[in-house]
């Protein structure tokens, strides 16, 4: 299943901005980026709202090179979203200080497909990598422990620098698979360099979890630790989370 205009969806981004100049050099900039249909701007809200079907990571990209930030507040509708934090169970072999190596974001578009915007930071060599869902969502020993796969994507091919180290690369994939966000939160999304994981296999594994939907999430501070949105902003960047 490929992406599609039919896929269109709806996602927001917390952006910071001061005038009516940064509003509409936000406008031009993501106006710019394939796949996106429209853009609002909320300057006194500081929030845009985007419509289309351009990976929330290329909005963020694309912000990100104008020289500003973005947070992804919401996508979709209620119930539709979710995420994915990747992370390698072995973080010192690198020398990287966070266990952080990708980040998926998910939106259902129909019962029967959900779009999957997958990008990878710091895997350890240039080449394919092999995108699933698994059947469990048991992480105790790592990749090895959550099942065989229910889905597989097309493969994501990572040749980019990446920003964590030399010899790390990067890459992402915009990639669909046939399930309702519904059936798949609770179990595993697995990134390996083998097609079938097996032992000495790379692998970096996440439990899908709920997101929220478009206009679901206006907090400002965060309940758990205090800290506000771009407080918490800094410490995601810290940890690798980039998009």
């Amino acid at each position: 299943m490929s992406v599609t205009i039919e896929d269109s969806f709806q996602t927001t981004f917390a952006v910071p901005m001061h005038c009516q100049d940064c509003s509409d050099s936000i406008h031009s900039t993501l106006s710019a980026v394939e796949g996106v249909q429209n853009v609002k701007v909320d300057l006194e809200q500081q929030i845009v709202c985007v419509d289309g079907i351009a990976p929330p990571s290329a909005i963020v990209s694309a912000l990100q090179s104008s020289g500003r930030d973005a947070i992804l507040r919401g996508t979709g509708k209620p119930n539709s979203a979710g995420v994915a934090i990747l992370e390698t169970s072995a973080p010192t072999e690198d020398g990287i200080n966070t266990t952080v190596r990708g980040l998926v974001r998910m939106v259902s578009v129909s019962p029967t497909k959900t779009l999957c915007d997958v990008v990878l930071n710091g895997v350890p060599k240039v080449g394919k990598y092999y995108a699933s869902i698994r059947k469990t969502g048991d992480v105790s020993q790592g990749c090895k422990s959550t099942g065989d796969a229910l889905h597989t994507f097309d493969p994501i091919e990572c040749k980019e620098s990446s920003d964590l180290g030399t010899g790390l690369y990067s890459g992402s994939g915009f990639v669909t698979c046939p399930f309702p966000i519904w059936d798949i939160v609770g179990k595993a999304f697995m990134i390996s360099d083998d097609p079938i994981f097996k032992p000495g296999s790379y692998g970096i594994i996440g439990v899908i979890a709920r997101s929220a939907g478009v206009w679901e999430n206006d907090k400002q501070v965060c309940a758990c630790s205090g800290n506000t949105l771009w407080q918490e902003r800094k410490e995601a960047l810290n940890h690798n989370i980039t998009k």
